[in-house]
């Protein structure tokens, strides 16, 4: 929201000598946030002032058009005669007035006016255009004023060049901000002055005179006001003052019809929409769309419209896009004037809507039509339905004073009765919350402020202005006190932590895996939670995945990606195809964090108190109305793993090096990772480890590794080849079923045997390293799969598995005998379970 200070000191008498810098330290103080105090006219210096231009003289012999004009600038120029100024604008006539720069003056940016000779005239000041003052970016002709201001005027006084404006970023609870009016009430409880509320009219009260307006949906429109204005001028602009405002609130004059409207808005943050009534065919209502209707609203687009659209409707069908946009059927018509007989055509009859709409089905709608506008921004934040009588009244007001028209006596409102809300609190509610005495004097003094009305004594009963929808309870109240009072006043104070706390350790683990992965050559890359349906299709999932049901966001930031994700690989993949895109070709990312998962029955979310620590009932109903959010460690690499150098020609990363991803990770855990071929969507099929772990005697799939399929590759934009790994990190820490133990360090020698065996091709590895563990009892320390080999010597179908076995004894050196005997168990276990046999045997 954009505040010009000239603006803001009509409602508030702001002490004398107060800058935009000075306001903003206030309301910055009071929790608005302002971005930027922008200096309108800094280092405009005149004489800048009306000029008639008096004479034209058309100059052919250049490439682009020129014009040697002379202007009646009175006695500014201190001779009274014309000034000799060139011009290449083509947008005035002999007679307009003009905004005229004369020599000695400078403009906004340090551009100095000075008699210069060009095109063979002299050239004595400029024709100024409007980005030439700063008031907007239009440059393609020069400003033309109105007949009635008289010639030698000061411009700089009559266009309010000279200026502060405050650029606010209101968030969504302090809707109220989007008008002067809010802002004006901040201001003046900052500086403890009264405030003049612009919404205060004299507002007639409802008969039945007024335009016929029929809600039918009064849950999506709970206030209806309508309000008609006959002898319009079409021929009426716009006032200078009325468009200067327009400019620096950031809106850009259009006719003096919207204009009044968008003035209004911002004034009491009230959206308001202006019909040509002869273009409304009988009664106007508000009602549901019915799927498959169509509108063009008045950007000129036709739209598709939804069963949840609200919309306003006459005979003929939809006119408008509830608190969105107008249709363009029923808009203000532009002045036009009949070539034949003379005759000013345009609107000369206009009904007025005022209106309150449901927050949530107007943000809905404009989401849904990718259709954002400065009245949906106010409805979807909460508008004060109280102001729709005034708004009204403001806009009538203006449409006859500006337009010369005559108000009819009619007046329509449809309201859904509905009392004030009310909040019950204790006085000391605020102190106990912030941590210091206010006192009940200062508590009630603030609230009333705030537009508040206070019953009570230890007990208030506090009655919470129509303007303020975002204050719901307590805490709400709370808050208001405590800004206002000044939060540089809350005392600093430590909190004290119990002794004992400290990390728990599932954040010990997650840290724990985060550096194994870095130090394995991982950089970890963070993205957004979201997903759609379409990363599913093309991660190959089955359509009764588990990883298909999700949590769907009611207010996803994206249509696209509207539910929370239950798997991290699309987000990486995303991450990958970036750094691809960026000339990063050898890129290796991992990432730790939370899915999401639905349970079977959801429960009912609990407010938990600010005042204590939740209890554990509490905290348990809270978790039980939440899903399910295990947390999850993926990576993704391609390109090379090892460059090549001096060292040697390097290696591509491959499958092998997700599955080892894999294991660090387990390592980390202190699980014992099983892994296995397995085929699960996005892998390729002859490529997929399935990892698994034994968590109370039960063996649990714990997540997938390997090379991506070619489809999901190309569906992603990835490169060939790329590899990935995804497993479930809260499971290896439940399959580790405690912490990790330091590794003992032996005094004993270890034996070490080799043992090569030749099994079946389709055998896998983990089956023989399981029987060898087995067969090998506790004498076995680790084991390692250090070669694999094919060949016509094994035969078709066959290959050959070599192991290193490491033996060692708690409390003894083992003998050769014992690590034989050790070794032999070991072969015929495998020997047994998998039908491997000893090679060169």
């Amino acid at each position: 929201m954009r505040a010009p200070l000239s603006w803001l000191r009509e409602y508030v008498e702001l002490p004398e000598g107060q800058t935009g810098r000075d306001v903003a330290a206030k309301l910055i103080a009071a929790g608005l946030e302002v971005e930027t105090v922008e200096q309108l006219g800094q280092g405009l210096k005149g004489p800048l002032v009306v000029g008639q231009v008096l004479a034209i003289e058309e100059l052919t012999e250049f490439k682009k058009p020129i014009r040697w004009c002379q202007v009646d600038v009175g006695e500014a120029n201190g001779t009274g005669e014309p000034q000799n100024l060139i011009c290449g604008a083509r947008n005035f006539a002999v007679g307009d007035k003009v905004v005229v720069v004369l020599p000695g003056a400078e403009l906004p940016g340090g551009f100095k006016i000075a008699a210069r000779k060009t095109y063979g005239k002299v050239s004595e000041g400029m024709i100024c255009s409007a980005s030439e003052l700063g008031i907007s970016d239009d440059h393609d002709g020069i400003i033309v004023l109105p007949p009635e201001y008289e010639v030698g005027t000061d411009a700089i006084e009559l266009l309010e060049l000279v200026d502060e404006v405050l650029d606010i970023a209101v968030t969504p609870d302090r809707s109220y901000c989007l008008s002067m009016r809010g802002l004006a009430r901040e201001a003046a409880i900052a500086y403890g002055v009264p405030l003049r509320d612009p919404a205060l009219l004299d507002v007639p009260a409802p008969n039945d005179y007024g335009p016929a307006v029929e809600v039918a949906d009064a849950a999506g429109c709970d206030r209806f006001t309508a309000r008609a204005v006959t002898g319009v001028n079409p021929e009426a602009r716009s006032p200078i003052w009325l468009q200067r405002r327009l400019q620096k609130a950031g809106m850009r004059p259009i006719s003096l019809a919207v204009d009044i409207t968008n003035y209004v808005m911002l004034e009491l943050g009230q959206p308001l929409h202006a019909y040509d009534r002869s273009r409304v065919q009988g009664t106007i209502g508000v009602r549901r769309a019915e799927a498959g209707e169509k509108l063009t609203t008045l950007d000129g687009v036709t739209r598709v419209l939804d069963a949840e659209d609200l919309v306003i409707t006459d005979e003929s069908g939809p006119i408008g896009l509830a608190g969105v946009m107008g249709g363009a059927g029923t808009e203000i018509a532009d002045v036009a004037v009949d070539a034949a007989n003379g005759e000013v055509t345009g609107t000369r009859e206009i009904v007025i809507e005022a209106a309150h709409f449901d927050p949530i089905a107007i943000a809905r709608t404009s989401r849904r039509h990718k259709l954002g506008s400065e009245a949906s921004r106010r409805f979807e934040r909460g508008v004060d339905p109280q102001a729709a009588s005034a708004a009204a009244q403001r806009t009538v007001d203006l449409l006859v004073l500006l337009a010369g028209g005559s108000a009819e006596a009619g007046v329509t409102e449809i309201a859904t009765p509905g009392g004030p809300r009310t909040i019950r609190m204790a006085a000391d509610h605020p102190d106990r919350v912030a941590g210091m005495s206010y006192g009940r004097e200062a508590v009630v003094r603030r609230l009333q402020q705030v537009g508040c009305d206070v019953y009570g004594a230890d007990e208030l009963t506090v009655t919470v202005p129509s303007w303020r929808p975002d204050l719901n309870e307590p805490n709400d109240l709370a808050e208001e006190v405590i800004r206002l009072e000044g939060y540089e006043s809350l005392p600093s104070t430590l909190p004290r932590p119990p002794a004992g706390r400290g990390l728990t350790g599932r954040q010990r683990l997650h840290r724990r895996v985060g550096r194994a992965l870095a130090g394995a050559g991982y950089t970890e890359a963070l993205s957004y939670p979201f997903v759609g349906d379409a990363a599913f299709d093309r991660l190959q999932l089955a359509a009764d995945d588990p990883a298909r049901r999700t949590v769907r966001i009611q207010n996803p930031l994206s249509d696209e990606e509207p539910e929370l994700r239950t798997t991290l690989l699309p987000g990486l993949f995303g991450a990958l195809r970036r750094n691809e895109g960026r000339g990063n070709h050898d890129v290796a990312l991992f990432e730790t964090g939370l899915v999401f998962h639905p349970r079977e029955e959801g429960g009912h979310a609990v407010r938990l108190p600010v005042d204590r620590r939740p209890s554990d009932d509490e905290v348990a109903e809270l978790d039980a109305a939440l899903p399910a959010q295990p947390r999850h460690v993926a990576v993704v690499l391609s390109g090379a793993r090892e460059l090549p150098g001096w060292w040697g020609e390097g290696r591509p990363a491959m499958w092998a090096d997700a599955v080892e991803a894999a294991r660090t990770v387990a390592r980390e855990a202190g699980a014992e990772l099983r892994i296995a071929a397995g085929q699960y969507g996005p892998w390729h099929p002859g490529r997929c480890a399935r990892l698994s772990v034994e968590i109370d005697g039960v063996e649990q799939v714990v997540g997938h590794a390997g090379e991506l399929h070619p489809r999901v590759t190309k569906a992603f934009g990835l490169p060939a080849r790329s590899s990935a790994m995804e497993l479930d990190l809260d499971a290896l820490e439940k399959a580790a079923g405690g912490p990790v133990t330091a590794p003992e360090v032996s005094t004993f020698p270890v034996a070490t045997q080799d043992v090569a065996l030749v099994v079946d091709a389709a055998v896998p590895a983990a089956d023989v390293e399981a029987a060898l563990r087995e067969g090998a009892g506790e004498l076995l320390e680790s084991l390692r799969l250090f070669d694999v080999y094919t060949g016509e010597q094994l035969g078709e179908g066959r290959k050959s598995l070599a192991y290193a076995l490491r033996f060692r004894a708690k409390d003894r050196t083992l003998t050769a005998e014992e690590a034989g005997a050790a070794r032999e168990a070991a072969v015929t276990a495998a020997a047994t379970r998998t039908g491997a046999e000893l090679r060169g045997a």
